[in-house]
């Protein structure tokens, strides 16, 4: 059952529920499924199972979907659910995080990149790719996340790994900083997306900016915000 201010109440968490979460900048997906976790019970009930249906990073906002109690088990239909984001990125330097979470390693050409060429780049994107992953992402390599790996200066290699981009749209009023929309696949980093913008246009590119609107037919404006999911279990949740 779907928590709404009507049936928080009646809601037992550990029999199950579904709650949508609008996760804070600077939250790790991680962090927000424990403050929850620990608003529901109040500390109390440390057995209580929660889970959540695709990690966004820390620099990110927007849509997390998290499951309780029995229904952790559904979490895989979840993951594998259409998801749309909106974000930006900028065009003429890279890096090694392919977002905001590292400084600048490399800084590239833009005055050969026009509308034309932004255009095909863009249409060469949509539609079934092969897409290696960001080295500083959460994937475990022998048993280590990839990016504890990549941090102690480790080599890390990753397979390219099937998606699908189901749209993709650009804004460019603004250019060398790009707006963008993405309908994509489970398993879709968009900033490998980013990435390979930038190579394809042959400069880099890096994302500046990243918001999860959509997981299927959930919605961002049906979320909670965490101070208002607190206040709610504060105000006499039982």
């Amino acid at each position: 059952m779907l928590l709404n201010k009507s049936n928080y109440n009646q809601l037992d968490f550990n029999k199950g529920a579904v709650i949508l979460v609008d996760k804070p900048y600077g939250f790790s997906s991680f962090k927000l499924v424990y403050e929850v976790k620990k608003a529901i019970s109040r500390g109390k009930d440390k057995k209580l199972k929660i889970g959540h249906a695709g990690t966004l990073d820390p620099l990110a906002t927007g849509l997390l979907i998290l499951c309780t109690g029995t229904f952790t088990k559904q979490i895989s239909q979840f993951q594998g659910l259409v998801k749309l984001y909106s974000g930006k990125m900028v065009l003429g330097a890279s890096r090694p995080t392919y977002d905001l979470e590292s400084e600048i390693d490399f800084n590239f050409e833009t005055s050969h990149i026009n509308v034309d060429m932004m255009e095909k780049t863009r249409q060469s994107l949509t539609g079934e790719q092969m897409m290696i992953p960001p080295i500083h992402s959460a994937i475990k390599v022998n048993g280590q996340r990839a990016y504890q790996l990549a941090r102690e200066g480790k080599e890390v290699t990753l397979e390219a790994k099937p998606i699908v981009i189901h749209e993709f749209e650009l804004e460019t009023d603004h250019f060398p900083e790009i707006g963008f929309k993405v309908s994509c696949s489970k398993g879709t980093y968009i900033r490998s997306l980013v990435s390979e913008f930038g190579k394809r246009l042959q400069s880099g590119a890096y994302l500046s900016a990243l918001k999860r609107d959509a997981i299927g037919d959930y919605k961002l404006e049906d979320a909670w915000n965490l101070h208002e999911l607190k206040n709610l279990f504060d105000s006499g949740l039982k």
